[in-house]
């Protein structure tokens, strides 16, 4: 029995295929894609729960319940030379501002107009680093690194992310996040 399919082919490229372009920290969604990644598992913990409440916020309003899912988590190799803008936030604190892409989403553009692999950036939702890579050829490797599960009660703003079950590893008030 499979209990848990999934397509390795589609981790790198999914951000770069057209149809799935969205409204990013780094992309205005209309004309490129952006493949984000965490240098640490915390990070994207934080940064996925933060997107998955909004989510479900917007299509579960009303739910007065726990809903869970469950996330695999892969190590992706970048090959590149990548902007760094950490510790450039003191400067330019829009770089994490958790309210708007206004001063971001123009220097994505600009980065990959410009030819640009991506960039290292802090965190805006959690206590590490991402990166936002713009050239899809730059990744490569895909390795299966944990499972998680994540238990999300949006009336109560809770959420659980459990490495096994009944075993809670990260607890937050996602709220807290935006």
């Amino acid at each position: 029995m499979v209990s848990r399919p999934f397509d390795y082919g589609t981790v790198i490229s999914y951000s770069f295929a057209s149809a799935h372009w969205q409204a990013t920290r780094y992309s205005d969604g209309t004309t490129y894609g952006v493949w984000y990644g965490s240098l640490d598992v915390e990070t994207t913990v934080h940064e996925t729960a933060w997107h998955w409440y909004r989510f479900v916020l917007d299509s579960y309003a009303d739910e007065d319940r726990e809903i869970v899912t469950e996330r695999r988590i892969f190590d992706v190799r970048c090959d590149a030379l990548l902007v760094d803008l950490r510790g450039k936030e003191v400067a330019q604190p829009d770089l994490l501002s958790r309210t708007s892409y206004a001063f971001t989403q123009p220097l994505g553009r600009y980065l990959h107009e410009q030819g640009s692999n991506g960039l290292l950036a802090r965190s805006a939702r959690g206590p590490g680093v991402n990166a936002a890579i713009l050239r899809q050829e730059r990744l490569a490797d895909v390795r299966h690194r944990t499972y998680l599960t994540y238990r999300l009660d949006v009336a109560r703003d809770t959420f659980a992310a459990q490495r096994s079950p009944r075993r809670t590893w990260i607890r937050l008030a996602p709220s807290a996040l935006g």
